[in-house]
């Protein structure tokens, strides 16, 4: 006979599944597609790795200075919480290194942007790369990679041109890096300068948009675009300078070369863009929103190939906000697998991360990121949330499984509640106020073969609808 008293089962205490895993097409496996071959010529990776190495030496040493002076009880590394030496850490690193000051900072900056160190607010630690750097080819090569993806902020853009057309030619460089390693060899500066001027004609006229004023409803015209007279030839020599700072590239007799670890770093990027352009869902030119679900269809390795050729296709910041507005939407999986993306990000994405920690709905999920961006294990990086949160993540990725997921994966999501017995439980997700709690627990008890486990969970339901 099946007792009518709820039971007090005891639920194991297990790391909770990560989210991607919920729907169940995550069991569908895909063709695998073979490794791609880089051009012929390209250099060995532990060759390149070795390139990337001498270029970035300097950034190294400054970055091993940075670990051993600026460690916990030291005066501040940087001067205003956005990662600028302060004058005096500048000075005793210039002391302790027999560089010039402005060569710190160069130095400084360089190993920021590859990831070599780390700034939190006022203080400065070392990188995961770092930590690597003189065992693991795959870190140097990321690292140098992390450099060239942020070349427009290596060197000063120019202050007198306007922010726009800046912006323009920024956008406008991957055509001109793709021509040039599609060359693989020297091209003549005008020759760039012509088909940089031709993308940026292209993108204000991708820009171009119906006015929505009274009575021009008929009129189109560019939605702010840069002034059509601003010069190009000195923001290309200004990228092509940038672009060689990096190691990108090299510039003489007006024209332009990749360098080895240029042209492969493009390649990866082309390749990037086709493994997601030949996807089923095209993700590469889809919404953060449309691209997230695409990737819900595939196991954890695919979905980060995805991520990675998406967010190589945009800008690093305008591809963070986009995936935080995906992240705030109403849909918990979406939630789940924009911060698995903003792992693939890394360092860029942190203050924005940083910035969502107090929304209630991104809180769990922005200080796990952070936490496993601090260097804690992703297997203890739970242990950062309170109670309430690891309760409110707990719904809220039970929402995600009702939506997406089987049944039984429901269920099995009992084991990952942070709570002893199914009754604290259920009195910790009433009081945690969720909004899909009622749909969660109904869902629940359709899903659970106890019976009275079931009733419980109906009565908990029933409780949260009505308010009692």
């Amino acid at each position: 006979m099946t007792s009518r008293i709820p039971r007090d089962s005891r639920l194991r205490l297990v790391r909770p599944r990560p989210l991607a895993a919920a729907p169940a097409a995550v069991n569908q496996r895909r063709p695998r597609r073979p490794a791609p071959r880089p051009p012929e010529g390209t250099p060995a990776p532990a060759e390149l790795a070795r390139m990337a190495r001498t270029g970035l030496a300097g950034a190294v040493r400054v970055a091993r200075w940075a670990d051993a002076a600026l460690g916990p009880g030291s005066d501040a590394a940087t001067a205003d919480g956005k990662a600028t030496l302060s004058d005096a850490t500048a000075r005793r690193a210039a002391a302790d290194l027999g560089l010039d000051v402005g060569r710190v900072r160069a130095e400084w900056d360089t190993a920021r942007l590859a990831g070599l160190v780390e700034v939190h607010g006022d203080s400065a630690r070392p990188g995961w790369r770092l930590r690597a750097w003189d065992r693991d080819d795959s870190a140097v090569l990321r690292g140098w990679v992390a450099l060239f993806d942020a070349w427009s902020l290596a060197c000063p853009e120019p202050a007198d041109h306007e922010p726009a057309a800046v912006a323009e030619v920024v956008s406008a460089m991957p055509q001109v890096l793709s021509f040039l390693q599609l060359s693989a060899g020297p091209v003549p500066v005008e020759q760039l300068l012509d088909l940089l001027q031709q993308r940026v004609t292209e993108l204000r006229t991708e820009r171009c948009e119906v006015s929505y004023e009274p009575g021009s409803a008929e009129t189109a015209g560019p939605a702010e675009p840069a002034p059509e007279g601003t010069p190009l030839p000195p923001l290309l020599d200004w990228a092509l300078r940038a672009l060689a700072s990096v190691g990108a590239l090299t510039c003489g007799d007006n024209q332009a070369t990749l360098t080895p670890l240029g042209s492969w770093a493009v390649w990866v990027k082309l390749e990037q863009i086709c493994v997601a352009a030949q996807s089923p869902a095209g993700n590469i030119e889809q919404s953060a929103e449309d691209m997230l679900r695409g990737c819900a269809q595939l196991r954890p390795n695919a979905a980060r190939a995805e991520y990675r050729a998406w967010l190589a296709a945009r800008p690093v910041g305008s591809a963070v906000t986009e995936l935080l507005a995906a992240a705030r939407g109403e849909d918990a999986l979406l939630r789940g697998l924009a911060f698995e993306a903003l792992r693939v990000v890394g360092a860029p994405a942190e203050p924005d991360v940083r910035s969502v920690v107090d929304d209630p709905a991104l809180r769990p999920y922005a200080l796990l990121w952070l936490a496993e961006h601090d260097g804690v294990d992703p297997e203890d990086a739970h242990e950062v949330l309170t109670r309430e949160e690891a309760t409110w993540l707990w719904v809220d990725t039970a929402a995600a499984v009702a939506d997406h997921g089987e049944t039984t994966m429901l269920v099995r999501h009992l084991e990952a509640a942070v709570q002893p017995t199914v009754p604290v439980l259920l009195d910790e997700v009433r009081a945690v106020g969720h909004p899909r709690t009622v749909q969660v627990l109904v869902a629940l008890a359709a899903a659970h073969p106890d019976p009275a486990l079931a009733k419980a969970v109906r009565r908990a339901a029933f409780q949260v609808h009505t308010g009692g």
